[in-house]
C-alpha cells in the first residue's frame, strides 16, 4: 500500500472512504476517497464522475468486515429511471440526519457478477456485506439513504429481506412522460432502454408481459422502453403486496407538483426526525431548483414545461406506443397506478 494512504482501519472507519467496487476475483472491496462535499458535486458515484478521486484502497472482504465501523439505519430510493430520483437522493444530504448515496457502483458490480454465473448464496453474502459498508454513517445519528441504479431492481427482494428494518420508496415516471423522456434523449436514450431490456430479460422479468420472445426484434425502440417500464411497474406492484407498509410509491409528476409534501412524507417513512419547517426549506431550496444531473438551473415550472415539450415533439410515437402499452398492461393485469401512495 502507498504511504499516502491512511491505515486500513482508518479507511474502514470512515464513510468518506466509499465502498466503490467489489472484485470477486480477489474477493476484495475497492475503497475510494469521496468526502461529503464531493457527493454534492456529482450526479452519480460512478468512475466517470469520480475522476481525480485517486487510487482506491483495496481491502480483502473478510478484513473489511472485521474492522468496518458499525452501520447506521439504511433506507432506499428504488426507481424505474428518469423520474427525478437523483434529485430526491441529493435532497437527503442533511447533516445530522441523513446522507444520500447516488447510484453506488458497488451494487451494479454484484448484478454483473450474478450475470456471469455467481451462485446465489455467494451473491447474498457479499450483498449483505456491501450494504453494511454503504451504511457507514458520515456523522453520529445519521441514517443513510441509498438510491441505486435501476439495474439492481431485480435484487430489491433480497435487499429488503436482508435489511428488515429498512424502508423504501418506489419512484417512477408516468408512462407517457417516461416514453417522451426516452424519445427526446435521442440515440442515447434508445440504446439505454435496449440495454435495460436485455438485462431485464436475463432476470426473467419480461415473461409475464405476454410478448413472445420471437417478437422482440420487431419492437420499436419506444416499444422496448414501454415494455421495460411495464416490467418494472409490475415488480413494484408485487413489492407493494409483499412488503406492505415498508414501502410507498410516488410518481415524478406528484413529486414535482408537491415537493414539500413529498419530502416531509418520505422523511416520516424513513423515520427521520425532521420538522416540517426543515423539510419545506430543503424542498424550496437550491437542490430542487437545479438539474440534478447537469447542475443547471431550473426556473419555476421549467421541469413541467420541458416534459410537455417532449410530449408534444414526439406526440405521434408516444401516443401510439402508450396505447399499445396500456393494452399489454390490461392483458397482463399490470396496474398503471401503483398502490401504497406516499401522498393522498
Amino acid at each position: 500500500m502507498s504511504a499516502d494512504f491512511p491505515p486500513v482501519p482508518d479507511v474502514m472507519a470512515s464513510a468518506q472512504w466509499l465502498a466503490h467496487r467489489y472484485d470477486p476475483g480477489h474477493d476484495a472491496f475497492h475503497m475510494l476517497y469521496v468526502p461529503r462535499p464531493r457527493h454534492a458535486q456529482v450526479p452519480f458515484l460512478t468512475d466517470m464522475h469520480l475522476t481525480g478521486a485517486g487510487d482506491p484502497v483495496v481491502v480483502g472482504r473478510k478484513d473489511a468486515m472485521a474492522i468496518a465501523t458499525p452501520p447506521a439505519p439504511i433506507h432506499f430510493l428504488f426507481h424505474s429511471a428518469y423520474c427525478c430520483s437523483t434529485l430526491l437522493a441529493a435532497a437527503f444530504d442533511i447533516p445530522g440526519f441523513a446522507m444520500g448515496l447516488k447510484e453506488p457502483v458497488l451494487l451494479n458490480d454484484l448484478v454483473g457478477w450474478r450475470h456471469r454465473g455467481a451462485k446465489g448464496p455467494e451473491v447474498a453474502r457479499v450483498l449483505d456485506e456491501s450494504l453494511r459498508l454503504l451504511a457507514r454513517p458520515f456523522a453520529p445519528g445519521e441514517a443513510v439513504v441509498v438510491k441505486p441504479s435501476n439495474l439492481i431492481n431485480p435484487l430489491i427482494p433480497a435487499i429488503m429481506g436482508l435489511r428488515p428494518d429498512a424502508r423504501a420508496l418506489l419512484l417512477h415516471a408516468p408512462l407517457d412522460a417516461y416514453l417522451a423522456s426516452i424519445a427526446r434523449k435521442g440515440l442515447a436514450g434508445r440504446l439505454w432502454v435496449r440495454d435495460l431490456f436485455g438485462k431485464l430479460m436475463k432476470e426473467g422479468m419480461l415473461g409475464q408481459l405476454g410478448i413472445a420472445p420471437a417478437d422482440y426484434l420487431g419492437l420499436t425502440d419506444i416499444q422496448i422502453a414501454a415494455a421495460g417500464w411495464l416490467a418494472q411497474q409490475q415488480q413494484f406492484g408485487m413489492l407493494c403486496d409483499r412488503l406492505g407498509p415498508r414501502v410507498a410509491t410516488l410518481d415524478s409528476d406528484m413529486l414535482i407538483a408537491r415537493p414539500e409534501d413529498s419530502l416531509a412524507a418520505l422523511c416520516a417513512l424513513f423515520g427521520l426526525p425532521l420538522d416540517r419547517a426543515t423539510t419545506d426549506a430543503i424542498a424550496q431550496g437550491p437542490i430542487f431548483a437545479r438539474d440534478a444531473k447537469t447542475g443547471g438551473s431550473f426556473g419555476e415550472g421549467q421541469r413541467a414545461q420541458d416534459a410537455q415539450r417532449g410530449l408534444e415533439q414526439h406526440a405521434d410515437e408516444v401516443e401510439k406506443v402508450a396505447h399499445w402499452a396500456r393494452v399489454v398492461a390490461d392483458n397482463a393485469g399490470i396496474a398503471l397506478t401503483l398502490p401504497r401512495p406516499l401522498l393522498d
